[in-house]
């Protein structure tokens, strides 16, 4: 009977899981795009629902009515307009919507950091806390409800999908949008209806949520991005696997309290796969599949982040880049000692970003899990600094983490686009969960500043001096992959893989070693950020605060640009210490995300042509007249046309 209990316990955190997860499911399939935001506008529809409900008093129904009934649907119609529609209107790859939904994640945090902070709420539930006994069994009525709500919510899209000519619309814009538009189907509207109910079922999980979970923004946005793996396991196509799969895990999460092992060693083990089962299912998902059933074909490429053009940046372009990225660099300097102390962690963390570079700008692999490969580098220095000298503590951990992105590089080799970048936030995540925040590897870390051949660099000076050295190695690496056989191997990857195979190219040797080199550098910067903050703390390198985060900042400073990457890191760095907020930098950098389908090639490609303007200036009549048409050509006449014309007028002539 206490089995039945624990599986009744568990029904309500399985329906919201399985609603979660069928919102992910159905935007999915009715927009193409994989809305990484998804548990963000969860996050937001809460803080509202509780804002109305709470502090101004509304009525619970009333609050639900507004949240649900028009400011979901208000949200996805806007998003479609102004994020999704310029993307679809260039033809743009899945890869890059993934990109803006990473954006509007990032900015959804940042707003509902500065507006609310990051004090946990409790709002009131939506449906209360009832609970019935039947002789010894407890039956939770919210749980019920929930799952009445899933149910309810899916039968009622299923029937309009699959019986209406609205559903018909749709399944024609998701297939082919050329075609239904040829038909008469307006894209554009059927597009605004998806992401509307995607708004809903997301807006819906949120305030679920809350009757289970505090609210805060980054622990109820990283919970509702752990139900991934419900859309994984039904491939992105079944809702009714999805529901199942949800209210599978829901329930087996639960019964996992029935046993507890003995001994310290298991008993943790054990607690972390319970606490953390999503995560475990969402890898193992992942890894068991070949592939995935990814809409609008493939989402591998992405030329988008190295905006592809007719001709190579010319030096001048790249000595503005390097020009400001070394005086953002070298300014620290001038600093007293308390703003220094700020700024060490610009060219340790612009190291984490040139990675990412490496990884995607170079090479074209989607990866979201930078902060994982930088927070095993930043563990193993601590742990083998104790007993070796630093220099060498900081060799190991970077080829530590290179180890992990070796086994890494092994799954990306089937994998691209969707695919991969959902597999390296599976990792990362992993790590997080299952490594730093244990206590068994981080209890008693110490980490200490380097010295260097008997010469201390404990001093913020020589410190920030050591991690300039550092970044100086950082960029001869990337100077090495950039340039030569391997560096046009690796754009020949980026731009088409399967080209890149019909000319000779070993694409899993590059995949690998990619990943490889990438680890390392994001190990070295993870390492001198723990030695920056002489502390490892795991939040700096969670999966949601740091990963995506950085990924946007280095898509919008330009993702094939490693100078891009260092001005992207001084910029962080400059707008939490003007705010005095750690997460501030996340809205702006959110909202360039999220608008990157009007500015292809982020802030990189912005001040390149821009300088291309004010090298070669015109006025505004030329650039006008240059820009339209060239005018017809004045028609031949043949003599007989001549005539004719002739003719024409004189019998108009007449007539006046």
């Amino acid at each position: 009977m206490l089995a039945l209990d624990y599986a009744f316990a568990g029904l309500g955190l399985g329906a919201i899981a399985a609603l979660s997860g069928v919102g992910v499911l159905v935007t999915y399939r009715l927009t193409g795009v994989f809305n990484i935001a998804h548990g963000a506008i969860a996050m937001m529809a809460a803080y509202l629902y509780w804002q109305l409900s709470g502090p101004w008093g509304w009525p619970r129904w009333l609050a639900v009515l507004l949240v649900l009934g028009v400011m979901a649907p208000a949200a996805g119609v806007s998003l479609e307009r102004f994020v999704f529609r310029p993307l679809q209107r260039r033809t743009a790859t899945a890869a890059e919507s993934l990109v803006a939904t990473i954006g509007l994640l990032v900015l959804l945090l940042g707003l509902a950091y500065v507006v609310w902070g990051s004090q946990a709420r409790h709002p009131t539930p939506l449906f209360g806390v009832h609970v019935w006994h039947l002789g010894s069994l407890t039956l939770h009525v919210d749980a019920f409800e929930d799952l009445a709500a899933v149910v309810l919510g899916t039968a009622g899209l299923g029937a309009v999908l699959r019986r209406s000519a609205l559903g018909t619309q749709i399944r024609a814009v998701v297939d082919r949008r050329e075609l239904a538009e040829l038909a008469g189907v307006d894209a554009d509207r059927v597009a605004a209806i998806g992401w509307s109910i995607g708004c809903v079922f997301a807006a819906l999980t949120g305030i679920l949520l809350t009757a289970t979970l505090p609210l805060d923004p980054f622990g109820l946005t990283l919970v509702v991005l752990e139900t991934f793996a419900i859309p994984v396991i039904a491939g992105l196509t079944s809702i009714p696997v999805a529901i199942g799969a949800g209210l599978a895990l829901g329930i087996g999460q639960s019964e996992m309290n029935l046993w507890s092992p003995t001994g310290d060693a298991a008993a943790s083990i054990w607690g972390a796969l319970h606490a953390n089962l999503p995560v475990v299912l969402l890898l193992l998902a992942l890894l068991a599949r070949s592939r995935l059933a990814e809409a609008g074909g493939d989402a591998g490429s992405t030329v988008t982040f190295a905006q592809r053009r007719a001709t190579e940046p010319t030096v001048t372009w790249l000595a503005v880049q390097y020009t400001v990225a070394a005086i953002a660099m070298f300014l620290p300097l001038t600093f007293n000692d308390v703003n220094l102390r700020q700024a060490q962690q610009v060219p340790a963390l612009g190291i984490v970003f040139v990675s990412i570079v490496a990884v995607t700008g170079y090479s074209g692999q989607v990866s979201l899990g930078q902060a994982g490969y930088a927070g095993l580098g930043a563990l193993f220095f601590a742990k083998a600094s104790t007993g070796t000298p630093q220099l060498v503590a900081l060799l190991i951990a970077a080829l530590a983490a290179g180890v992990v992105g070796f086994l890494t590089g092994y799954p990306a080799i089937r994998r691209r686009g969707l695919f991969l970048a959902l597999t390296t936030f599976a990792v990362g995540a992993f790590v997080s969960r299952f490594v730093f925040n244990q206590p068994y590897f981080t209890d008693n870390v110490e980490v200490n500043r380097p010295s260097v051949f008997g010469l201390s660099l404990t001093g913020d000076r020589a410190f920030y001096l050591f991690e300039l050295v550092m970044l100086a190695f950082a960029f001869l690496v990337m100077f090495n992959l950039r340039n030569g056989a391997l560096g046009r191997s690796l754009v020949a990857m980026r731009d088409s893989e399967d080209g890149a195979r019909s000319v000779g190219v070993d694409v899993r040797v590059l995949k690998v070693l990619i990943f490889t080199v990438s680890a390392m550098l994001a190990g070295l910067g993870g390492a001198l950020l723990a030695q920056q903050q002489q502390s490892f703390d795991p939040s700096t390198f969670d999966p949601l605060g740091a990963s995506l985060s950085w990924f946007a900042v280095v898509v919008v400073f330009g993702a094939d640009s490693a100078a891009g990457a260092v001005v992207g890191a001084g910029f962080v760095a400059l707008i939490s210490a003007t705010t005095g907020q750690d997460q501030a930098y996340l809205i702006p950098v959110g909202l360039l995300a999220a608008v990157l389908g009007r500015v292809p090639g982020g802030a990189a490609e912005v001040g390149r042509r821009l300088l291309d303007w004010v090298l070669t200036p015109t006025t505004v009549l030329e650039r006008y007249r240059a820009a339209q048409p060239p005018p017809r050509p004045a028609p031949v006449l043949t003599p007989a046309g001549r005539a004719a014309l002739d003719r024409l007028r004189t019998a108009r002539a007449e007539r006046s």
